[in-house]
């Protein structure tokens, strides 16, 4: 007997809070209604260089960086499935170029995928 009161108690729970939550107002119909414009300063590609002193990532290089993302701030992160290092740098006022030092180095193995991100200014 004592051990269906615990039970009981529960699915009584359970069936008020999956209640409760279908009585709950929305607003909107779709995913993602609360959201901001994040700033871009371009939409163009650019090169991108991984820099290997050794066997291991240390640093990514992004060139050809246009005028207007002077004062960016250019992210970086590297990923070889086992290790991940990441950094962040301002871009120069001027643009061109910008080297990320990673906050360790991220060693080659098959494939190390590194994601860069811009954003600003």
């Amino acid at each position: 007997m004592w051990r269906t009161v615990p039970v009981l108690a529960f699915a009584l729970g359970a069936g008020v809070t999956i209640g409760a939550a279908a009585s709950t107002a929305v607003s909107t119909s779709r995913i993602g209604a609360s959201t901001i414009a994040t700033p871009r300063c371009t939409s163009v590609g650019m090169p991108l260089v991984q820099n290997l002193p050794g066997t291991s990532v240390t640093s990514v290089t992004v060139s050809s960086i246009p005028s207007g993302c002077g004062g960016a701030t250019l992210y970086a992160t590297a990923n070889n499935g086992a290790t991940a290092a990441s950094g962040t740098i301002a871009v120069p006022a001027g643009g061109g170029s910008a080297t990320v030092t990673l906050s360790a180095g991220v060693p080659v193995s098959t494939a190390v995928q590194v994601d860069v991100v811009l954003t600003g200014p």
